[in-house]
């Protein structure tokens, strides 16, 4: 089954969802850890200027619990709902796995274009208040669904 043109992450959303969720809330607990102690916007969410301490942090929660290493299986997992297969074994590194200022981003050549699978953990405050900085990364409490995207971007 390769993806349909209406809606081409839907399967391997409805997959990661389903089948690979622990691993989701596995990241969401993460970066609950990452943000515990960072002080809180006027709008009570948590945030920190440092996006290299962030991804720094991020990562070693991730490693720690044994996160970082599901997450090319939950992208080939993905893949394979599409209907796809990756010409190589994921690896969580660059090209596969990328951990962003808001979050692990998956990444899934196939033939006809390139899965990507987001989990957003964090999201960008321009010019926030409570924080001395023009641009902070704030902690968002989100649910598994809410936090995950996925896309299909075709090949030219």
């Amino acid at each position: 089954m390769a993806v349909t043109a209406d809606d081409p992450a839907a399967a391997p959303r409805a997959h990661l969802l389903d089948a690979r969720a622990d691993a989701v809330d596995a990241v969401l607990a993460a970066a609950d850890a990452v943000a515990a102690e960072w002080p809180r916007l006027d709008d009570g969410r948590r945030a920190t200027p440092d996006r290299d301490a962030l991804v720094e942090d991020l990562r070693a929660e991730l490693a720690d619990a044994g996160v970082l290493e599901k997450l090319p299986e939950a992208l080939a997992a993905a893949v394979d709902a599409a209907g796809y297969a990756l010409p190589a074994t994921p690896v969580a590194a660059p090209p596969y796995v990328v951990l962003s200022s808001t979050g692990p981003v998956l990444r899934g050549t196939v033939d006809d274009g390139r899965l990507v699978v987001r989990i957003d953990c964090f999201g960008i405050a321009r010019q926030p208040d409570g924080v001395d900085a023009a641009v902070a990364y704030a902690h968002r409490a989100a649910s598994p669904a809410a936090a995950l995207s996925v896309s299909f971007v075709e090949a030219e």
